[in-house]
């Protein structure tokens, strides 16, 4: 898995508390990973992983998560280890800003 980060969304205002925005997540599944069924597959797994690291990231924060093709045959405990690692490579030491 390949992780594309922004800390923070062009346009807002950083520190801008009036209109917190919470960390976003997109997904980049292609067809180098499967089929329609395997790529939802994955898709479904990886929007579950995410879901329980979001709050490690600061609020209006973006994260992509494109998969690779060896995420088809991965399972989501192999899935969450690949993200927490990642995770913990681009965010160091920073904890999330609320």
């Amino acid at each position: 898995m390949v992780l594309h980060y922004l800390s923070e969304r062009p346009g807002q205002p950083a520190g801008d508390l009036a209109s917190p925005a919470a960390a976003r997540a997109g997904f980049v599944v292609g067809k180098s990973v499967g089929n329609s069924v395997v790529r939802h597959r994955v898709t479904r797994r990886l929007r579950a992983v995410v879901r329980d690291e979001l709050v490690r990231l600061p609020v209006g924060a973006d994260l992509v998560v494109r998969a690779r093709p060896e995420a088809a045959d991965a399972d989501s405990a192999a899935l969450r280890r690949d993200l927490a690692s990642g995770l913990d490579r681009l965010l160091g030491d920073r904890v999330r800003t609320r």
